[in-house]
């Protein structure tokens, strides 16, 4: 686990909890694709993500899947679906 993640505080996550709800609900197709992605990563799939602000500027990055990369999706599929 890297620095960031050992270093964030657990009572963050119930801070954030309403807004990743309303999130949710104002993009609610955000997570039926997520869903859908999920069950079509495997090993070395490339997931790439791309944010463009309002003045057209992009920021690109990329992370090619591994084995632990699977098992997350797995689970992140199961709490989709439920």
């Amino acid at each position: 686990m890297n620095e960031r993640m050992k270093n964030m505080n657990p009572m963050g996550f119930l801070k954030i909890k309403p807004l990743f709800e309303r999130f949710t609900q104002d993009h609610p197709k955000l997570l039926m694709f997520l869903s859908a992605a999920a069950g079509e990563v495997s090993k070395d799939s490339i997931v790439e993500i791309t944010v463009m602000n309002a003045e057209g500027y992009k920021m690109r990055t990329n992370i090619k899947v591994n084995e632990n990369d699977v098992e997350l999706f797995s689970e992140l599929k199961k709490m989709m679906n439920k």
